[in-house]
């Protein structure tokens, strides 16, 4: 399936900009309703996070979550695909802040994504007559579970459930884009984590049994892949398919 970049209103770029800000200034507090509750040597819980503490993830997050909004405005300009992939940018903001702190991928954030998602992209193929991509996001989403079920079962330490459960959310969404998409946003999640783990290697961070979460490889392989997976499949990774 195309996007639709350079068929984008100006006024729907200036309007995604301060939304997403302002979803994303909010986005501190569903990270932290739905962080793991940590628990002091007596038993009891500690207090609050102080208010001095949240504001530099509030604003890091506005900013990361503004750029995110508009790249979805530019991509999917005026679309009934745009509030879908909207949604999937906030989701993944939300998961990534989790997962790098606490190695967690909880399943109030990860199914509600799976439902919402399909309710807005089932809106999308009512809306346009898109039946098949819809079809073949559900075949994503089952596929892309599938694989990381396999892969979770054979290798334990390297993918928990949690990664397993975000790549049905994953493939629902590249799935829409197409085949091509979703064999990209695959091979992208590997990439990126190979890369991080090389990172971690090379500052000594961590040896070769860190536990680097891959949730936040698999969201940066994904996201790209909805924007540009099908160009990159067709142009570079599958032409003879195409």
């Amino acid at each position: 399936m195309e996007t639709v970049v350079g068929a984008t209103p100006l006024w729907l770029l200036l309007v995604a900009a301060p939304a997403g800000a302002l979803v994303g200034a909010f986005l501190p507090r569903v990270v932290r309703r739905h962080s793991p509750t940590p628990v002091l040597p007596d038993g009891s819980a500690p207090g609050a996070e102080p208010p001095a503490s949240q504001a530099p993830l509030a604003g890091l997050l506005a900013v990361v979550t503004a750029a995110l909004f508009t790249v979805a405005a530019l991509v999917f300009g005026l679309s009934w695909q745009l509030p879908a992939h909207l949604y999937l940018a906030a989701t993944a903001v939300v998961l990534t802040v989790i997962d790098l702190r606490h190695h967690l991928l909880p399943n109030a954030v990860v199914l509600p994504a799976l439902g919402i998602g399909f309710v807005l992209l089932a809106c999308a193929a009512a809306a346009d007559g898109t039946w098949g991509a819809l079809v073949r996001a559900v075949l994503g989403a089952v596929v892309l579970f599938a694989l990381y079920l396999v892969l979770a079962l054979i290798s334990p330490a390297g993918l928990g459930m949690g990664d397993v459960k975000l790549a049905a959310v994953l493939g629902l969404f590249l799935g829409y884009q197409g085949w091509g998409a979703l064999f990209v946003g695959a091979v992208l999640a590997s990439v990126v984590g190979a890369l991080v783990g090389v990172a971690v290697l090379a500052s000594r961070r961590g040896g070769l049994r860190s536990d680097v979460p891959f949730g936040p490889s698999m969201l940066a392989g994904a996201l790209v892949a909805v924007v540009w997976g099908e160009r990159i499949a067709r142009g570079y990774l599958l032409p003879g398919l195409y």
